[in-house]
């Protein structure tokens, strides 16, 4: 079974998700944050999913950013859309630097590092990437 995760923004929300030993992360998708809802009911039909994550955004001493509003709101909907899928929240804090950089890294022109939907996708493969971490570390 698949891991899921996301990192919600109130535009866009960056997917991605293991494969089914959660060994790898990838990046999936970038959803328009008004379709999100509709692209999991879809997804969960066709992947077995075991859990999602979702970063919660904080600041750097640790308390909510002005984010976690619209972040929460959204998590409200989730487990009320899908009660049985386990979700967890993950700190998002340094995600969208760590995957500008991986683009620097990784040899992408500025115009592709300059995609705010691949940025948002990568930041959604570094937060599950650092879940599998965690996860295998227990």
């Amino acid at each position: 079974m698949r891991v899921l995760a996301l990192d919600y923004g109130e535009k866009r929300t960056g997917i991605a998700v293991t494969d089914e030993m959660q060994l790898i992360a990838s990046g999936l998708t970038t959803v328009a944050t008004g379709t999100l809802l509709t692209f999991l009911k879809d997804y969960f039909t066709k992947e077995k999913v075991e859990r999602v994550i979702i970063g919660e955004p904080k600041q750097m001493n640790g308390l909510p950013s002005q984010s976690a509003v619209f972040i929460n709101a959204f998590v409200d909907k989730f487990t009320e859309q899908f009660p049985d899928m386990p979700l967890e929240r993950a700190d998002e804090r340094f995600t969208s630097k760590m995957a500008f950089q991986t683009m620097i890294n990784s040899g992408l022109k500025k115009k592709q590092r300059q995609d705010k939907a691949l940025v948002d996708e990568i930041s959604a493969t570094i937060l599950l990437q650092d879940y599998l971490s965690r996860k295998n570390k227990l």
